[in-house]
């Protein structure tokens, strides 16, 4: 059951590395014009993504405390 638990915290530390990158390559692509676009236009379809991609980043790393936790528990 340990190996299992490992697996899946590897799995989600793979996925938090890969959604962190993604959302660094979503932020480095804005542009110019997205950054001085007047603040009532609401967000760009790239803002939104990287909004997106934090939210997932923070979502697989809730995951992998939670399974450490659970992990930690049934090593009692």
């Amino acid at each position: 059951m340990n190996v299992f638990f490992g697996i899946v915290i590897v799995g989600l530390m793979i996925m938090v590395v890969i959604t962190l990158v993604r959302g660094i390559i979503a932020f480095l692509n804005s542009t110019k014009e997205d950054l001085n676009r007047a603040p009532g236009d609401g967000p760009t379809p790239n803002q939104l993504l990287q909004n997106k991609l934090m939210f997932k980043r923070i979502q697989y790393q809730a995951a992998a405390i939670l399974v450490c936790a659970v992990l930690l528990a049934m090593a009692r």
